[in-house]
């Protein structure tokens, strides 16, 4: 015989979606790392546009691969499963890091494996190269 869930719960799951769904995309939301301290801060497009109209005082990274673009002003292009072995072009552990790819899935790996590395200021795109065209912003092709 299977058990159902009290319906008190599938409210809350449903109500907790829908809140979700609701959200902002220019909310940061953390993801804490297990095994870490540390925490990766998602961003909007709108958000890295903002950061990137003021002074800028943090690294844009693309790890994407194979290169599809990039985003203005990106400082380094390096594969997201080459991470470890190009640490040597990342500033120090506590500054500023925002990476990108084409989707977001390939950033979010890189993303915890340098908070796993001890990095403490690492945000990723949300939705990436993609997210950024869809909001009306261009890609520079290098």
């Amino acid at each position: 015989m299977k058990k159902l869930l009290p319906v008190s719960l599938l409210l809350a799951v449903v109500a907790l979606v829908s809140a979700c769904a609701a959200a902002p995309t220019s909310q940061r939301t953390t993801a804490p790392i297990a095994g870490t301290r540390g925490t990766v801060t998602r961003i909007s497009a709108e958000q890295v546009d903002e950061m990137l109209a003021g002074p800028k005082d943090f690294t844009l990274v693309n790890v994407h691969t194979p290169y599809e673009g990039e985003l203005p002003k990106t400082d380094l292009a390096i594969p997201y499963d080459q991470i470890d072995a190009h640490l040597g072009q990342l500033p120090g552990k506590d500054a500023r890091i925002v990476l990108y790819c084409r989707s977001g899935r390939m950033s979010d790996i890189a993303a915890r494996r340098l908070v796993e590395l001890g990095y403490t200021h690492i945000y990723d795109l949300t939705g990436g190269m993609l997210a950024w065209e869809a909001s009306g912003r261009p890609l520079v092709q290098k």
